[in-house]
């Protein structure tokens, strides 16, 4: 994984693939995100308007399990409702409607974190009370991504491990993932707990949560060891504990740096 925060936006001029530009309907096309993997572009403005995705052919994302991710977990806390999602030879789309609020990054919340960290934490607790585990078709379990890390680490020799874990080398990363941490607490996670993922409404209240790709049942420090570590990278030292404190859970180091550490390796 890649350490993201708010310098991804794209140029005005970044390409829209054609099913982007046929799923807009003529609604203006302004490029909103993009990484390695993905671009996400903004349909219209208003309540008419759409997000799309689009994941280039090669990409590992898998645009399809995003969209069962949402429309199941659409049934429980506010994610995007699912418009459309195909593909063809050269990529996939996902388009979904749009939510009323703004990634948890822009230059208003990050003006204020306190009002970011808060909701970021306390959304994230609603996000894990009201998924129901039981019930739940999809998994992210460590056992899992340990494995997949495993198979690719080969492919994906050349990432670069964050500062935090500068100096070890493969092996050593593969053999700490090994040991998997006992389970705190078993929740539906939902995968991918940066920053701009959690979106505020322009008052300051929870608005949604966005890109699900990843979402299943897993220990709940999978997400809060990257949310916590997101702060310091979207608002600057200092709010990893107020985030934790608006969940309502005290700080564990290990688990955290478990999480982060196959978040670094693995998918």
């Amino acid at each position: 994984m890649t350490s993201l925060s708010f310098t991804n936006v794209p140029p005005p001029d970044h390409p829209v693939p054609d099913p982007v530009r046929a799923a807009a309907g003529g609604r203006p096309i302004v490029p909103v995100w993009y990484n390695e993997a993905a671009s996400t572009f903004r349909l219209g403005a208003g309540p008419d308007a759409r997000y799309a995705k689009w994941a280039p052919a090669g990409s590992d994302l898998d645009l399809a399990g995003e969209a069962a991710r949402m429309r199941w977990a659409g049934t429980y806390v506010a994610v995007p409702q699912v418009l459309e999602q195909a593909s063809n030879a050269e990529g996939a789309w996902l388009i979904t409607a749009a939510l009323d609020g703004e990634m948890a990054v822009v230059d208003r919340w990050k003006q204020d974190p306190a009002t970011a960290v808060r909701v970021i934490g306390e959304s994230l607790r609603t996000f894990h009370d009201a998924l129901p585990v039981a019930v739940c078709p999809f998994s992210a379990s460590a056992e899992e991504r340990v494995a997949e890390a495993e198979r690719n680490a080969d492919s994906r020799a050349h990432r670069t491990l964050h500062p935090d874990f500068a100096g070890r080398t493969r092996a050593e990363v593969l053999k700490r993932l090994a040991d998997i941490p006992p389970v705190d607490k078993l929740v539906v996670c939902h995968g991918d707990t940066c920053a701009p993922n959690t979106l505020l409404t322009p008052d300051g209240r929870f608005a949604g949560h966005v890109d699900l790709g990843a979402l299943g049942v897993a220990d709940r420090w999978s997400d809060l060891a990257i949310a916590t570590w997101s702060t310091t990278w979207n608002y600057g030292d200092g709010w990893q504990e107020p985030l934790l404190d608006a969940y309502g859970i005290a700080p564990d180091p290990e688990r955290t740096e478990y999480y982060r550490l196959l978040w670094e390796v693995g998918p």
